[in-house]
């Protein structure tokens, strides 16, 4: 699933890696509200408070605000500067880049507990999400995001409203394809936000959630490393 680039992937690579890094998002999404009290999946928020503190002549808070967009649009650039570098090469540059993230969010843990400065973890934390969402979404040419749900739920309408119509037919099965990974995402998402919730407050977990987050991001690149290697010896 981290093996193939656009239009070598098929609907099952990308529904196995929107599952995994949807599940990720959405635990760091309920950990980053709970543990810092700021979203750290998207910066939609951010940028209506940035908006906000500017009118209002509150420069510094709104600078703040400036700095988490920046975080993310830099774990953006970022991955895609890794991709672009070393996609014509034959080292396979995606499974590095997931265990980087896993490598972030295990960081974060340990700040956490170091640190009293909930700006500087908010900024790591945007600088994974943004980071996840760019590979995932370049990788899969555009077909997967999975760190926020707006523009998923809005395509996801437009998608089911296409059902109804007959000069869809057609393109019936990619249509009900389409359908099936945004609702994989979302599915995930919710599921990731339940279960973070879960193991940060339930079981006392608190920030040591993100460990979850980070495990489950390494034992998918180790697992799909192993699953390659064994499907090229076979062919042998």
């Amino acid at each position: 699933m981290y093996r193939h680039l656009g239009k070598n992937r098929t609907l099952k690579h990308n529904i196995k890696i929107a599952v995994i890094l949807s599940f990720v998002a959405g635990i760091v999404n309920i950990v980053g509200f709970l543990s810092i009290h700021q979203l750290t999946t998207n910066v939609t928020g951010h940028f209506a408070l940035f908006i906000n503190d500017i009118a209002n002549f509150k420069i510094w808070e709104g600078t703040v605000y400036l700095l988490y967009i920046f975080f993310f649009i830099l774990g953006s650039f970022t991955s895609s500067f890794f991709i672009e570098k070393y996609k014509s090469r034959k080292t396979n540059i995606l499974p590095v880049l997931v265990l980087f993230e896993a490598a972030l969010l295990v960081i974060v843990t340990f700040l956490f507990y170091k640190i009293n400065n909930n700006h500087f973890i908010a900024g790591i934390l945007l600088f994974a999400m943004g980071f996840q969402n760019s590979y995932v979404s370049k990788i899969s040419n555009t077909l997967v995001r999975t760190t926020h749900l707006t523009g998923l739920f809005t395509d996801l309408g437009i998608d089911l409203s296409h059902l109804f119509f007959a000069e869809h037919i057609q393109n019936r099965p990619k249509l009900l394809a389409s359908i099936k990974l945004r609702i994989y995402i979302i599915l995930f998402f919710f599921l990731g936000g339940f279960s973070g919730g879960f193991f940060y407050s339930e079981l006392k977990l608190g920030i040591n959630t993100l460990i979850l987050a980070a495990s489950i991001l390494t034992i998918s690149a180790f697992f799909d490393s192993l699953k390659y290697r064994y499907i090229k010896y076979s062919r042998k």
